[in-house]
């Protein structure tokens, strides 16, 4: 192949370079961004620049050495620079809709892991084809491949999940007990102490992690650190621990809110100057074996990459350039926001809607939990037991229940506790060169001090460590399938060449724009989605007119989802009938998270208008009556039209018509009083109760003339019969929930 071929390969990776760099960030973004949104110790826009602030820095101090592509995940020496073209294509076009796949689902995983397993599937496969054409056998492949490497990325992510998990649930239990949650009203000192031991860890970070081998500070100040670290770390301890205490006796500012913004600068400079390579490092080692061959004149077939391990320098310019995209896609990703979300919502300190639902394993693990929990408790004295409890008991303050999403998902101790062991263990790992995962820490920390912090209480434990082990199997996953897809795109390639190459790039960048669009199109229905809302008033009349525009909702969904189970079996339609199976999923799912807060609503009442909440039970247990009865309705007729059995007869269809035309005029009503809050129309709606009600009777014995006459189906007779039944009991509950609010609203 001709020069220009390769010049296109170069160009269509540095495109794919930039496209990484946006996927990337929007994933690890929740390494530097978790603890200091959940905590909301200062406005996002402040956190946003901030974190901004740390990627321009840290791409700066950046030592720009290409890591990733000379690790030694595979020997270069044993490549010839075709065939290095070949991996370094896959490996890009596979890190892309990976960490793509990943965002789109709101998952954290590990662009390092992942961006070594490609590299070491894409040589793997390359590395077979030579073996398999030279006639060799596959213990050969060992000169191709270092295994040790391969071993030592696998053993970090277990070491990270586990240590990372323990020591951060240690820490934050033994600062708790110190602390406590009324950490405001602590003296000084104990704010300072904590100050300075935090500082120090996150400044050692920022000198071992991010600015290594950088020249912004001298080699003396590095030999320093290397020959004399526990004085350094003292000297430091001493030095924070004196300034906080100024900032804090003098200027009234608070320690954590500093130690959280710090934090958060470092983490995000480390991630700059660090993780820049994991997006950028594969092309210009591309790059650079591109020049070396075009300077050669031999063919690409025969220019063996013995060079390709030397290290190589990446020019400030191309750092800049790299760190604006990042600073971009920070502010604009909306994907970021959803995967930071979901570390979010597993720390979250109380109960609320929980993402992931339980599994076996989940269950399990907290019942045993429990059990060892029960026995420990058995063994600690009683007095040391309340002693404990009583710091961690956490002041109670009336929150309205609109107010609760703005809260802080956690407090400041913890988000600095989570910065500071992240930072602890990432810069032991660093100088101890074990090949921790900065995502895998952060995370896994987070975890631990929830747990510690007794975030995960009886009521969210078991959909918390669903949660975690979904995102601990996502990173087992990355591994595999980065190795796996990697190797079939190498393969691909080669069998291709460059038409296998065109069709890779267009597919690749097809499926990373579907999935941008879907993801751009749920967000807009998110926002402008209508909902269920909760109820916060406590009196009867305020209950009334607050919950009016859930039942006007409510009826006009209802008579959405009816409609469509009506129409969906008429036609035999299976796409009409799966979305009247997903509307009343929704719907079922509010009701539910309306009942869930019965508990807090009750909390709320004043004593005077407790009888709100009677008035509140039985009309949730009504509206919840009747989406059972609708989803009874849209599962019967999905089953049978998914089965495939007999269309209903044309006077079954007619007769279902006519019901759900009943049905859409009483929604329609229904739904227009509550709206205009004319509750006086409530009265003769219920008139006409025993008239629809009749309507159904007459239906359902025709029904059983025609079934003794002509009817052959079993299966349509069983369907017809179900549908006008439960289609009674939905009018019945119709019936006693607008009732229920003519005797209040009316009385």
């Amino acid at each position: 192949m001709d020069e220009n071929f390769y010049l296109f390969l170069i160009i269509a990776l540095a495109v794919l370079a930039i496209t990484d760099l946006v996927v990337g960030v929007s994933n690890d973004a929740v390494n530097f961004l978790n603890s200091a949104i959940g905590s909301k110790a200062i406005s996002f826009k402040t956190i946003m620049i901030v974190a901004s602030l740390g990627i321009a820095f840290g791409a700066i101090s950046s030592s720009g050495m290409m890591e990733v592509a000379r690790k030694g995940i595979f020997n270069p020496s044993e490549f010839v620079f075709a065939e290095i073209m070949i991996v370094f294509m896959a490996v890009m076009i596979t890190d892309i809709l990976l960490l793509d796949f990943f965002n789109t689902l709101g998952m954290p995983t590990s662009t390092t892991v992942s961006i070594v397993f490609e590299l070491l599937g894409a040589a793997v496969a390359i590395s077979l084809v030579k073996i398999y054409n030279d006639g060799g056998g596959f213990p050969e492949l060992l000169n191709y491949i270092n295994t040790e490497k391969a071993t030592e990325i696998i053993l970090g992510i277990l070491l990270s999940v586990v240590v990372a998990f323990t020591i951060g649930a240690l820490v934050q239990f033994a600062t708790r007990l110190l602390i406590s949650f009324k950490f405001e009203k602590k003296a000084n000192w104990v704010g300072a102490l904590f100050g300075g031991l935090a500082i120090t860890a996150i400044i050692y970070f920022i000198l071992i992690k991010g600015l290594k081998g950088t020249t912004l500070i001298g080699p003396e100040v590095n030999a320093f650190i290397a020959e004399q670290p526990f004085l350094f770390l003292l000297a430091n301890f001493v030095l924070w621990s004196l300034c906080a205490y100024f900032v804090m006796t003098f200027f009234k500012w608070s320690i954590y809110r500093l130690v959280i913004v710090l934090g958060t600068f470092a983490l995000a400079m480390a991630f700059a100057g660090n993780d820049l390579v994991n997006f950028i490092g594969v092309p210009l080692a591309a790059l650079e074996s591109f020049n070396s061959w075009k300077a050669s004149g031999v063919l690409p077939s025969d220019f063996n990459m013995q060079g390709l391990s030397a290290a190589v320098r990446t020019p400030t310019t191309l750092l800049l350039a790299s760190g604006v995209v990042m600073i971009i896609t920070l502010w604009f990703s909306s994907k970021a926001k959803n995967v930071v979300k979901t570390s979010v919502d597993l720390s979250r300190q109380d109960e609320g809607d929980e993402r992931f639902q339980p599994n076996f394993l989940s269950r399990q693990i907290v019942k045993y939990s429990i059990k060892a929990s029960e026995n420990l408790s058995g063994i600690v004295p009683l007095s040391v037991q309340r002693a404990i409890d009583k710091q961690f008991e956490k002041p109670y303050v009336y929150i309205p229940k609109s107010k609760v999403k703005d809260l802080p998902a956690f407090d400041m101790v913890r988000a600095s506790v989570n910065l500071m062991i992240a930072s602890v263990l990432i810069s032991i790992a660093t100088s101890m060169k074990l090949p921790l995962s900065t995502t895998y820490v952060t995370f896994m920390v987070a975890m631990g001090t929830s747990l510690a912090d007794r975030a995960w209480g009886p009521e969210s434990a078991v959909y918390r460590v669903a949660g975690v082990l979904n995102v601990i199997g996502g990173w087992f996953f990355t591994a595999l399938s980065a190795f796996v897809s990697a190797a079939l795109i190498a393969y691909v390639i080669h069998l291709g060449g460059a038409y296998a190459i065109a069709i890779l790039l267009f597919l690749a960048f097809a499926l990373i724009t579907k999935n941008y669009l879907s993801h751009s199109k749920k967000v807009k229905e998110t926002i402008m989605e209508e909902r269920l809302q909760k109820a916060e008033s406590n009196t009867i009349i305020d209950l009334i007119e607050e919950s009016s525009s859930n039942i006007a909702l409510a009826m006009k969904r209802s008579n959405k989802i009816y409609t469509q189970s009506m129409d969906g079996l008429a036609k035999h339609d299976l796409d009409t009938l799966k979305k009247s199976r997903k509307g009343i999923s929704k719907l079922n799912k509010e009701v539910e998270e309306l009942r869930d807060n019965i508990f807090y609503f009750i909390k709320n009442l004043d004593e005077s208008n407790v009888g709100a909440s009677n008035f509140y039970i039985t009309a949730l247990s009504y509206l919840q009556d009747m989406t059972q009865s609708m989803e009874y309705i849209s599962k019967a007729g999905y089953k049978h039209v998914h089965n495939n059995h007999k269309k209903l007869r044309f006077n079954q269809i007619k007769d279902l018509k006519q019901t759900d035309q009943y049905i859409e005029k009483l929604f329609s009503d229904i739904e227009t009083i509550f709206q205009t809050k004319n509750f006086g129309g409530l009265t003769q709606l219920l008139m006409n109760k025993e008239e629809l009600l009749g309507k159904l009777d007459e239906k359902i014995t025709k029904q059983v003339e025609r079934t003794r006459s002509d009817e052959s189906s079993p299966k349509n007779t069983a369907l017809y019969f179900s549908l006008l039944l439960e289609t009674k009991d939905l009018l019945s509950a119709t019936m006693n929930l607008i009732e229920t609010y003519d005797k209040y609203a009316n009385s």
